[in-house]
């Protein structure tokens, strides 16, 4: 089944139209009569709460150790582009379906968020591509790596301790 799932998901990526680039605008611009801005006003009247923050930005932490923290912590991390629920790429998507299958907790971080969060999970796992999995601590690889554990059975055994240390504890 998932060796279909991942034909069908190359086929469809394959099929897609190629598109023209598209340019990253920083600051004011109109489009069709439409006045849009891209950054955030320095109005008097905006509210301190309700201003973008970035959480990593305001702990105490480099990113570096929010990395070996997070892997630490957490029996499975994905570093993705996108959240579990919504992926923002083919390949975390896969990922994400294929952890889902062992019902197993999954911590994730979002990377499309933060570029200097992309470089330290780089830097920490000596790994150019995304999603990045780590199983326990240890750096597993990406979406086609989990696929063939998955089909393997390898994964089922490297999650299998997951799953039961999460049942007990319920």
């Amino acid at each position: 089944m998932a060796r279909s799932l991942s034909s069908m998901l190359l086929k469809g990526i394959a099929a897609l139209p190629a598109t023209r680039p598209s340019r990253i605008v920083f600051g004011s611009f109109s489009h069709n009569g439409m006045r849009f801005s891209t950054t955030v006003p320095n109005d008097p009247d905006t509210h301190e709460d309700f201003k973008p923050t970035n959480k990593l930005e305001s702990s105490d932490l480099s990113l570096n150790d929010v990395v070996e923290q997070d892997v630490k912590e957490n029996p499975v991390m994905i570093y993705m582009k996108g959240v579990p629920e919504f992926p923002q790429c083919g390949f975390s998507s896969l990922a994400v379906r294929v952890l889902k299958q062992y019902n197993v907790p999954l911590a994730s971080r979002n990377i499309l968020e933060d570029p200097e969060l992309k470089s330290a999970v780089k830097t920490f796992s000596h790994w150019p591509t995304f999603p990045q999995i780590f199983v326990k601590g240890e750096f597993i690889g990406g979406s086609d790596i989990i696929l063939n554990l998955h089909q393997s059975g390898e994964l089922k055994e490297k999650l299998k301790d997951v799953t039961t240390s999460q049942e007990k504890s319920e």
